[in-house]
């Protein structure tokens, strides 16, 4: 009989991971079927996904509240559509407070099948006590950093190291030749990357301060052409605050575009998240930018423990790549930091990558021990 898996992922970031997952899973067994909630990634791969997950790509306490309604109603499809399928496993990605909701309800109605959750809860920023809780409502975790199941192995929580799913995904083999050609950008122009994130909010709060920062810079270099790699959640989003923008650029949509589009960049400003690692991995000198709500912002750092935010940093304790973030989110700020990584490029992200599993298949070994639990239960 054929394993049933059922895939949970609420944001773009997760549904890359977990389409990345689906590939590997039906390469080491081909018969599977797999059910879920998954975005674009995920269903190029095949999945029919349960809901769009749009309503579920936001983030952060005040921006959660306006789509609570939706999000609530989603929770309960999820729940029924898991009583239909009756899968051998369920695996939730990322998005951790719907995440583990989703298992804390299923645990309570009964569930038996191991339950499992791709992308550690980051205790180590937050409250390094939150690992005690985990184990109640999940049965194994997959963790993207080397350190993480140290802080939940005294608990009796399993939790393995699977590798940074950025080191396989083909962020460091994009074709800049490809990408000039099939967009007509001529050789002498520079590429800049604006990515102001995938989440509704991010749009909000970031596009209009990096477009801005974005008109500066090609005021002083003519030559600078401006490329916005997204997805499909947020596209029309953007378009529509873009359409009376003046300066020549091009949005573009899909992971081959995206990192394309990487191997032609001179530069890039982005938002902070996943995305900084696949600009290291093509060798984009970058900085990262991130607003939010000021509450929302205040209370993340009552509670933060954390010196960065960028994963690079993080790893390897000092300021490799440039943080603006809440008030040094500024237009100045940002064109003068782009500017000194156009002129110097000089960004040396190596050692950070090879913590992360730089030689390893991530989504391999988590489909590896997806399998490996299904089948024991």
């Amino acid at each position: 009989m054929s394993l049933k898996v059922y895939l949970i992922a609420g944001e773009p970031s997760g549904d890359l991971l977990g389409a990345r997952v689906m590939h590997a899973l039906k390469k080491l067994e081909p018969d599977v079927q797999i059910f879920g909630v998954g975005g674009e990634s995920m269903q190029t791969e095949g999945l029919q996904s349960l809901f769009n997950i749009k309503d579920l790509a936001v983030m952060g306490f005040f921006e959660v509240l306006p789509n609570l309604p939706k999000i609530l109603a989603h929770f309960d499809d999820i729940q029924h559509d898991i009583n239909k399928v009756k899968p051998n496993i369920i695996m939730t990605i990322d998005s951790y407070s719907f995440s583990i909701r989703v298992h804390k309800a299923l645990k309570k109605n009964g569930c038996t099948v191991p339950h499992v959750h791709l992308v550690a809860p980051q205790v180590w920023a937050w409250n390094k006590k939150r690992a005690k809780t985990i184990g109640h409502f999940i049965d194994h975790l997959f963790c993207l950093l080397p350190n993480e199941p140290g802080y939940f192995a005294p608990y009796g929580m399993p939790a393995t190291f699977v590798g940074h799913p950025v080191i396989e995904g083909g962020a460091d083999k994009g074709d800049a030749t490809v990408f000039r050609d099939e967009h007509q950008i001529p050789a002498n122009k520079q590429i800049l990357c604006v990515l102001p994130g995938s989440r509704s909010n991010e749009i909000n709060y970031l596009l209009d301060d990096f477009i801005q920062a974005a008109d500066n810079l090609v005021a002083t270099n003519p030559d600078l052409f401006v490329v916005i790699p997204t997805v499909e959640t947020v596209r029309e989003k953007i378009e529509k605050k873009l359409e009376n923008w003046q300066t020549p650029h091009l949005i573009v949509t899909g992971e081959q575009e995206r990192y394309n589009a990487f191997a032609a960049a001179s530069g890039a400003i982005a938002a902070s998240g996943t995305v900084s690692l696949e600009l290291a991995m093509a060798g984009v000198p970058h900085l990262i930018a991130y607003r939010m709500n000021p509450i929302t912002a205040a209370l993340a750092r009552r509670v933060l423990k954390i010196k960065y935010v960028n994963l690079i940093n993080l790893i390897m304790d000092a300021p490799i790549i440039p943080e603006l973030l809440q008030e040094n989110c500024t237009v100045p700020k940002i064109t003068a930091t782009m500017r000194s990584l156009l002129n110097n490029k000089q960004q040396d992200t190596h050692a950070a990558l090879e913590k992360l599993g730089l030689e390893s298949s991530p989504s391999e070994k988590v489909a590896q021990h997806l399998i490996k639990l299904a089948r024991n239960t």
